[in-house]
């Protein structure tokens, strides 16, 4: 159990996919970029199985945690991480009911 305090420390907002491709030599990661309104952001995600035709996720909006500290993944810089529901093993990617200013915050 974490208390209301440590909760309001996830920094949550949702982006704009502005591109997505695979990451050379890795199975599951794709890069995606993000545009947050005011700045841009590359996201590694472990989706790359479920999205044979990465362009799909181009335009898609979906909550980000912006807060998490940069990650290296294949020689790449992760600089966030997306939400995702689990299906049975399967990431279900989130997405507002409807399109929202890139960099609105999640509450």
């Amino acid at each position: 159990m974490i208390n209301i305090d440590d909760f309001k420390k996830i920094e949550i907002k949702i982006g704009t996919v502005v591109s997505a491709e695979r990451i050379e030599n890795a199975d599951k990661l794709i890069k995606l970029v993000f545009d947050f309104g005011l700045e841009k952001r590359q996201i590694l995600a472990g989706i790359a199985e479920c999205y044979p035709d990465v362009s799909v996720l181009v335009g898609k909006q979906m909550p980000v945690i912006v807060n998490l500290e940069p990650r290296i993944m294949k020689g790449q810089e992760s600089q966030g991480m997306i939400l995702a529901a689990d299906a049975n093993g399967q990431p279900v990617l989130l997405q507002p009911e409807k399109e929202v200013p890139p960099g609105s915050i999640v509450k």
